[in-house]
């Protein structure tokens, strides 16, 4: 099946969004169930040949993510959470010292299911990493960005299908 993200689906996304209260109560560290709350992005590196040709380094320069939970699992676990905020990647050849920026500011609907698998409806960019075989774009750190649906595996082997969009290997950019 085809998954075709409806500009009614956006608006809703975007109403969302826009419609539920920022985190007020995160300054005093009380965060209740359903506020939305900082969803820092961890940076990482990558050896040689894993996402690029070369050895890699990812890491956030600006990083306001916050995620709101919308539904759980009676375990307490998310079932369906909301993500939005900026988010600027410095990415680094940690073989050259070749730099690039990345801005991964996208919003998604991320659905979570039993089994280890999720996915994630996304309106805007985000940066998405491919090994070899392991999805539908070729090895690499891709900015994805447009409307588009990411289906992960619970081994994370990833299936994008876009509504309409563009994609950009930023591995190019520092190679």
């Amino acid at each position: 099946m085809r998954f075709r993200m409806s500009a009614a689906l956006a608006s809703v996304v975007a109403a969302v969004v826009a419609a539920v209260p920022g985190p007020a109560s995160a300054a005093s560290g009380d965060i209740a169930p359903g506020a939305w709350e900082p969803a820092p992005q961890a940076g990482f590196e990558l050896p040689a040949g894993a996402r690029c040709d070369f050895a890699v380094r990812v890491e956030p320069i600006v990083d306001e993510v916050r995620k709101l939970t919308l539904s759980t699992y009676p375990d307490g676990s998310p079932k369906r959470e909301l993500f939005t905020g900026a988010l600027i990647d410095r990415v680094t050849n940690l073989e050259t010292g070749a730099t690039s920026t990345a801005d991964a500011s996208g919003t998604s609907l991320v659905d979570y299911a039993t089994d280890g698998s999720m996915t994630w409806y996304v309106t805007g960019p985000v940066l998405l990493g491919f090994r070899e075989n392991a999805g539908s774009l070729p090895k690499g750190l891709w900015i994805v960005d447009g409307q588009f649906r990411v289906e992960f595996t619970p081994t994370f082997e990833k299936t994008i299908t876009m509504l309409h969009g563009t994609t950009h290997n930023v591995c190019t950019d520092v190679d």
